[in-house]
């Protein structure tokens, strides 16, 4: 389940609240009680890094399909990033 970052907009309170996808937001603040509690957005807990481990890790023999260091890659095809190195 995700966890949701909420803020009251009447005083300023923040919480975090674990909660089903399907579940509906949260309204009320438990501090000041108002019902100005809204989502607020938030970084993500995970980072994806490096030079592709979901394409290389579970694949065997000539199955990889390893870009090329040759041409920029598809993560921004600038050749500027460490994705394109």
């Amino acid at each position: 389940m995700p966890i949701y970052a909420y803020q009251c907009s009447a005083c300023g309170h923040e919480m975090e609240a674990l909660q089903k996808m399907s579940d509906a937001p949260l309204t009320d603040c438990p501090v000041c009680h108002a019902s100005t509690l809204a989502k607020t957005v938030t970084a993500a807990a995970f980072r994806l890094g490096g030079g592709g481990w979901y394409e290389t890790d579970f694949k065997s023999g000539n199955k990889k399909n390893l870009a090329s260091n040759d041409a920029p890659s598809a993560a921004c095809g600038t050749g500027a990033c460490p994705a394109c190195k």
